[in-house]
């Protein structure tokens, strides 16, 4: 009876182990969801400002058109750590 204590006593710590184990990772995923979900925004942002910089045909030159998306590039490029002039 007392080895059946103990054994069972032993599969209680495991199962508690193995839910803080489950509930840690479960933590961990959704704070990497957030990080995703907060780079997407971001992503959709810069999205919207590169179809803007672009513009309708015929309110700016074309010249002045790339200019603005070159630079919106480059910042992108930057804010994810990557220098665009050593491409």
């Amino acid at each position: 009876m007392v080895n059946e204590t103990a054994t069972h006593d032993e599969r209680l710590r495991d199962l508690e182990a193995e839910a803080f184990r489950t509930g840690r990772t479960l933590a961990e995923h959704s704070e990497q969801l957030t990080t995703i979900r907060e780079q997407q925004r971001t992503a959709f942002g810069n999205i919207d400002s590169l179809a803007n910089a672009v513009g309708a045909p015929g309110e700016r030159s074309i010249a002045d058109r790339l200019d603005t998306i070159e630079r919106v590039l480059f910042a992108l490029a930057r804010a994810q750590g990557v220098d665009p002039d050593a491409l």
